[in-house]
């Protein structure tokens, strides 16, 4: 019997959703910075990541503002805003949440049970929580101006870097320079 040939398929990639009101400020944003993360350490093929909204504007472009946040970090922000679905809860293996407002729309999807149901495949956390432990929420730049812009990259970055380092069993996801 012949044996099959080419390489061994790896473990499948790791699903993210980053979910935010819109789709189009702070889920964007966040989705952009871990795949520049995974970008710069060569992890691509191992995750995929995407974001929605849960009263997503279907098809319109990032804010302005997230955008130039992103690029004043060398970071594009591609893509156009989607719906979020209950079926997301099963085709992603975590998914980042921008606020309780954001949650509790969630908690509907999943049928009213709290964050961790086993009845939904998806890890479901509060994305502020892994920048601080002692934050909840991810505020809403829009009317801000710069300054929101910059405190939201800054909260979203240090989630991401937290994140990466949970999914890829990195002990220390700042002290490593970026790949060039």
């Amino acid at each position: 019997m012949p044996t099959p040939s080419g390489p061994t398929p790896g473990p499948p990639p790791i699903r993210v959703l980053f979910v935010c009101y819109a789709n189009m400020t702070r889920s964007p944003l966040a989705a952009g910075v871990l795949r520049h993360m995974v970008d710069e350490r060569g992890l691509a093929p191992r995750f995929v990541i995407d974001s929605a909204g849960i009263s997503a504007y279907e098809g319109s472009a990032p804010d302005p503002g997230s955008v130039t946040i992103a690029a004043a970090h060398g970071i594009a922000l591609t893509g156009v805003s989607r719906q979020m679905t209950r079926t997301d809860l099963f085709d992603h293996d975590h998914v980042l949440v921008a606020d309780h407002h954001v949650a509790k729309r969630i908690q509907q999807l999943m049928g009213g049970s709290a964050f961790g149901s086993l009845g939904v495949p998806a890890r479901v956390r509060m994305l502020a929580s892994l920048a601080d432990p002692a934050l909840t929420d991810v505020p809403d730049p829009v009317g801000g101006g710069p300054a929101g812009y910059a405190a939201l990259f800054t909260t979203v970055q240090r989630a991401c870097a937290v994140l990466l380092a949970e999914l890829t069993a990195d002990p220390s996801p700042l002290s490593r320079p970026p790949r060039r």
